[in-house]
């Protein structure tokens, strides 16, 4: 049974799970579906289309399923917010629904989605993806499984991280950012350093397959080839873990190009 404190609004129609716990002056919508072992926090607001799954931590005042700030939005559109299980969602985050009938706006399990970060209509987080404090993620931006966004990063809309990168604090994401790769900022402008060799590490990569990706990135970033020439070298050269074969088909498949 939930637990719901007095001073909360629980709209006729919400669907809360066993054990759910709902916080002094939070304010909870009408199509809001809330999964077994959640919790939301004082001041939390959770309105829209909106499904939170299980083991959830909302935080005080975040803001889940308000209307999309997109101006292409039309009244009456019915848009949603879907959030796994177990992801944490801290103070003052932002989580906006969709623009278009049916668009999603969605971040997946295990995510930790922290104070002040906004997830702007239609972006998506995998799974396990982390967004340090106050990272701002336009429209349509997608965060593949693992990726980790630092500090006062700002993404331009349509944007692609891929898995197990890391882009560091106040970096400025304007074009996709290849898996496995770590980046910072580098005079005004986001620069790939290398892999992401302490990350991969703690998740148990083998130490050969973060070699080739060292091999990779030095075809592509350092041997003066231009990025067809170098994507040729590494679909030939480098031993083709899937890793590899990823990486390389992220570059070959982007949409915006890749820093």
């Amino acid at each position: 049974m939930a637990k719901i404190h007095p001073t909360a609004i629980v709209e006729d129609g919400a669907q809360l799970g066993a054990d759910v716990e709902i916080g002094p002056y939070v304010h909870i919508g009408r199509d809001v579906r809330i999964g077994a072992g959640t919790f939301v926090r004082q001041g939390a607001m959770i309105d829209g289309h909106t499904t939170i799954g299980e083991m959830c931590q909302i935080f005080p005042y975040a803001l889940i399923g308000m209307k999309t700030q997109d101006l292409k939005y039309k009244e009456g559109s019915v848009s949603y917010v879907e959030i796994g299980d177990r992801t944490v969602v801290r103070e003052f985050a932002t989580v906006h629904l969709g623009t278009a009938d049916g668009e999603k706006t969605i971040i997946g399990d295990d995510c930790l989605f922290m104070a002040y970060c906004h997830a702007a209509h239609g972006v998506i987080l995998g799974n396990h993806v982390i967004c340090s404090n106050s990272v701002q993620l336009a429209g349509d931006v997608h965060l593949q499984d693992w990726a980790i966004i630092g500090g006062c990063a700002a993404s331009h809309q349509f944007c692609t991280v891929g898995m197990h990168a890391m882009v560091g604090g106040m970096s400025k994401i304007r074009q996709d950012f290849p898996p496995y790769m770590l980046g910072d900022m580098v005079e005004g402008s986001l620069k790939v350093i290398g892999p992401n060799v302490v990350g991969l590490t703690r998740r148990g990569f083998r130490r050969e397959v973060i070699q080739a990706l060292k091999e990779a990135h030095r075809f592509i970033y350092r041997d003066g080839l231009n990025r067809s020439q170098a994507l040729d070298r590494v679909a030939n050269d480098v031993e083709q873990f899937d890793e590899i074969k990823r990486l390389v088909a992220f570059y070959r498949n982007s949409q915006r190009g890749v820093s």
